[in-house]
């Protein structure tokens, strides 16, 4: 089975060098077009980088960090990474497994054997005793969103950890499983997740403003957070490391780090192509509600890599995260083809509708499946 996935990786990765090469760059987007865009919806910060052949084009930020004093937002402020940390912690745990420390095909009952009698909030598994398919699940699952379980136990009726489905069969997207995932390097390797992201992928990637938790250096330049309608939310001083996502970074740091990934710096060929590989179909009509998505059959081939949502764009491989909270938006879109990527992080959720016109302004026309990842978005 190891040779045969072996052997599937070393074909994408045989593919993706043999794209056609796109028709045109990423663009360096013009002030005017972004100001234009953030008026109309009321967005009151946005950073944006592009990436082209592996290598970052433009970084910009506009808009105000904090309204009420009139601060702006520039290229080094501290913006919060919500679930774009998964794709990061992901990337994280394939340098772990390229060096032999972990075996991401291992089922939890050789990993974590104790899994269920650790009880410690917000890492109480203890629900998962009495369900022996606990056992079976494997951290590519959990990459993949294979795990079964709902996005945070805190969404289900009575609050408790529990598996809907044959763990590796269908994808639902589950924060749940990244916690585990945690375990897994914490408990199970004895290592702290802060300073393994900080020296696997902060440093390699140069991101000198990034961290797990919040440090006392990130409050001179950390953005507050604005809502729908308007109201403010005070950056998050996260104190723990969570695989989920407590990721705090800025527009320059995620430019260099997605420039990296989308290169495969610090993964074997064959690693790297996993990675972006749809592994697992998706087969729901949108990303949310996890467990209760509708059906829906996508032309673009969509699927679950490691980390990331992989599709297949006109110009050929592509893969994207979203990170989102009431008051936060972010997206990186790669294409294979050219090495290209669009990153976009705001302060404000009303950013997101942005997200689709300032792709499409970058890269060109593409397959992303919005309609998929925002419920709201109308094909065109």
């Amino acid at each position: 089975m190891r040779m045969v996935r072996l052997a599937v990786a070393g074909l994408v990765a045989a593919q993706l060098a043999a794209c056609t090469p796109p028709l045109r760059p990423a663009r360096a987007l013009n002030d005017a077009e972004i100001q234009r865009v953030m008026r109309r919806e009321q967005v009151q910060g946005l950073a944006i980088a592009t990436v082209d052949n592996g290598k970052v084009v433009q970084v910009r930020a506009f808009g105000t960090r904090n309204a009420a004093l009139g601060l702006p937002l520039t290229p080094d402020t501290v913006m919060y990474g919500a679930s774009l940390t998964k794709a990061a912690f992901s990337y994280m745990l394939l340098t772990m497994a390229d060096e032999g420390l972990l075996d991401i095909d291992a089922p939890l009952d050789r990993l974590l054997p104790q899994l269920p009698g650790y009880r410690d909030k917000p890492f109480d598994f203890s629900d998962l005793a009495d369900d022996p398919r606990w056992r079976r699940i494997t951290p590519r699952m959990l990459m993949m969103h294979g795990g079964g379980f709902a996005n945070f136990r805190w969404l289900e009726p009575d609050g408790r950890l529990r598996i809907h489905f044959e763990p590796g069969s269908r994808y639902a997207y589950s924060g749940e499983g990244f916690y585990i995932l945690q375990a897994i390097v914490e408990r199970g390797l004895g290592r702290d997740i802060g300073v393994e992201m900080q020296r696997r992928v902060f440093d390699r990637f140069g991101m000198t403003h990034t961290s797990m938790t919040w440090r006392p250096d990130f409050a001179d330049n950390a953005a507050e957070g604005y809502a729908f309608d308007g109201s403010v939310q005070p950056h998050d001083r996260r104190l723990r490391p969570r695989a989920a996502g407590s990721m705090d970074t800025t527009i320059a740091d995620q430019a260099r780090m997605w420039a990296g990934i989308v290169r495969g710096d610090g993964l074997r060929p064959d690693t790297r192509a996993a990675f972006a590989t749809a592994a697992l179909p998706i087969e729901s009509a949108h990303q949310f509600p996890t467990l209760d998505g509708g059906e829906a059959a996508w032309p673009q081939k969509l699927g679950a890599g490691l980390g990331v949502v992989v599709f297949e764009d006109r110009s050929g491989p592509a893969f994207f995260k979203s990170g989102h909270d009431d008051w936060t938006g972010n997206m990186a879109i790669c294409l294979e083809a050219g090495q290209r990527c669009v990153v976009m992080l705001s302060n404000d959720v009303r950013a997101e509708k942005l997200f689709p016109e300032l792709a499409r302004l970058a890269l060109g026309e593409t397959d992303m499946p919005w309609g998929w990842n925002y419920d709201w978005y109308q094909e065109r």
